[in-house]
């Protein structure tokens, strides 16, 4: 039996909340569709107080952004790309190139394609969010695309030097100081100064979340990413303190981040929610991480693990840390999660930061569909296929033929009839199926 001893924000709430997003986000579009880099400049003067003579940096600026940070956290930055360059190599030779001759005289193939150009959102509002340039800059150029442009908001009122570096290192062609819906707008439609891209990749809050649905079609996206979400599974193998503590660490996000607690034991349930007052007394981003738990955050408690699994199933979270007495058994049996973290000695932030796995993972159930971003999202597998033989293509145009009169289609059906007549010496006529 389920008993949820915390539950978040009415449905009807986050509904109207959506709508409000969705409806200032075409807006949004409609201007820069319109009016190109003068409603760009002016949302990004409304939102950021940032209006450059350009929003793309320099050389020179890029540079200058780097000689800010220390020795020690340019290496820290290039330690955390070796580990998502690593993973992210392993996963391209896991692709291979497919041909295979499937009958005598046929060969049918398929190769893994990079996308051309993207565009990478790294956002950088409230915090500064170094991790997605590694995660999306740098898994497309290891996918091989051409051309990358990447993206982030001001910070503080000048470009945030860790982004820069971490965008400039991880091979990013443009650097963009822009900011938002305005941000993934300009690079997906394209004003008199950006070209537009052909992908957009990346996270970001509730509007960008939804620039992108909206804009999906006229380019592609990796996926659905809004606002964070963590799951704890925890039995008595923990204790309160440490779910409280990944709990916390992942509602700091943004007040709009769900953060929810799934266990066995009412016990833990109530020592977690115990210690959550206690940190949030002191943890130094409690504003927003209060926020998000008062009206997102949730405590359910559970008879069993097997109840645990098809509620966590249900519930499709972006990250799930799992900290049981038998991890494996989540790893095994749950297909719905865009993350997992097994066992105490792991959690979310060394997936966010440094660990090798990308960050950028569905939200709002889309993990129902999807996996989160990956090397793979920036190959297009494009199929081709050879007939090397009369005999093959004379076979292969015989049953087309009778396949596309079934179907009532006479000019598919003539492209396979002529192929007979040529290459099998068979007299069909017209617009009719060959005979058997």
């Amino acid at each position: 039996m389920i008993r949820r001893l915390k539950t978040g924000a009415p449905s009807e709430a986050r509904a109207e909340a959506d709508r409000k997003v969705r409806e200032t986000v075409e807006q949004t579009l409609q201007a820069i569709e319109t009016r190109g880099d003068e409603a760009v400049r002016e949302l990004s003067e409304k939102f950021d107080r940032w209006s450059p003579t350009t929003f793309r940096l320099s050389q020179a600026e890029i540079e200058r952004a780097i000689s800010e940070l220390t020795a020690q956290e340019l290496d820290d930055i290039r330690f955390a790309q070796a580990q998502i360059r690593r993973f992210a190599e392993a996963q391209l030779a896991s692709m291979q190139d497919v041909e295979v001759e499937t009958r005598p005289g046929v060969v049918l193939g398929h190769k893994h394609i990079p996308v051309n150009s993207v565009g990478c959102y790294v956002p950088g509002g409230a915090y500064p969010m170094v991790a997605s340039a590694h995660m999306s800059v740098l898994t497309a150029k290891v996918a091989g695309v051409k051309r990358v442009i990447a993206a982030a908001p001001p910070y503080q009122g000048k470009p945030h030097p860790a982004i820069v570096a971490a965008m400039h290192l991880a091979g990013a062609d443009e650097i963009l100081v822009l900011g938002g819906v305005q941000a993934v707008g300009a690079m997906a439609i394209g004003t008199e100064s950006i070209e537009p891209v052909d992908m957009l990749v990346g996270p970001g809050n509730a509007f960008v979340a939804e620039a992108k649905r909206q804009l999906f079609g006229r380019v592609g996206i990796d996926l659905f990413a809004g606002p964070t979400e963590t799951l704890v599974i925890a039995d008595e193998t923990v204790d309160g303190l440490l779910c409280a503590t990944d709990l916390l660490g992942q509602a700091e996000h943004g007040p709009t981040s769900p953060a929810a607690l799934l266990t066995n034991s009412e016990a833990l349930a109530k020592a977690t929610l115990t210690a959550i007052d206690d940190l949030l007394a002191k943890l130094p981003t409690a504003e927003i991480a209060r926020q998000a738990w008062n009206d997102y955050g949730e405590v359910i408690v559970c008879d069993s693990h097997e109840e645990m699994l098809q509620v966590a199933d249900e519930m499709a979270y972006e990250h799930v840390q799992v900290m049981t007495e038998d991890p494996n058994l989540y790893l095994d049996r749950l297909t719905n999660y865009g993350a997992l973290f097994l066992g105490p000695r792991t959690n979310v932030a060394y997936g966010d930061k440094v660990i090798g796995t990308n960050h950028t993972l569905p939200t709002r159930k889309a993990a129902r569909y999807t996996g989160g971003l990956w090397v793979g999202k920036f190959l297009k597998t494009c199929t081709y296929q050879k007939v090397l033989t009369d005999e093959a293509s004379a076979e292969i145009g015989s049953y087309c033929s009778r396949l596309c009169a079934l179907e009532g289609f006479a000019g598919h059906g003539e492209q396979a009839n002529e192929r007979v007549r040529r290459y099998g010496k068979r007299d069909v006529p017209y617009a009719s199926a060959v005979p058997v």
